[in-house]
């Protein structure tokens, strides 16, 4: 299984002209059935997508449906252990709680893969590695 990152999301909710190429690509990981998620993935999706200054901002409704729809996937509940993990990832490798968040919900879930373009492409995270999936040639 692979997790899934919130630019992933957001880019298949995208109509901007210029990430239709992005858009193309993160819909169809979408259509996969090998992915898992995190709770705080759809928070910052709902976040991110609403947010008044996005060009192609969603409306509650459409970014609450998206959030339904997204949760076919596996999803990873912050719990106080992921918490607690994340503080020891961050630490580790000095990384944003936030992103040691989303490694930890990754490994919690049983995957060994993070489709990000947030992340360092090829980084690896105690055997959890980071593949930007918007890359050319990928």
């Amino acid at each position: 299984m692979r997790f899934v990152d919130t630019n992933v999301l957001l880019y298949a909710a995208s109509t901007a002209r210029e990430e239709a190429v992005k858009a193309g690509r993160a819909r169809a990981l979408l259509d996969g059935g090998d992915l898992a998620l995190s709770a705080q993935v759809l928070q910052e999706f709902y976040v991110q997508a609403t947010r008044p200054t996005r060009r192609d901002r969603l409306s509650h409704e459409q970014a609450a449906a998206l959030v339904e729809a997204f949760a076919r996937f596996p999803v990873q509940d912050t719990t106080l252990a992921l918490v607690r993990a994340a503080l020891l990832t961050s630490r580790q490798f000095k990384l944003s709680y936030w992103d040691s968040a989303i490694v930890e919900a990754a490994r919690s879930l049983g995957c060994r893969t993070i489709l990000s373009e947030d992340f360092a492409h090829g980084m690896s995270y105690a055997g959890v590695r980071v593949e930007n999936p918007f890359r050319k040639g990928e």
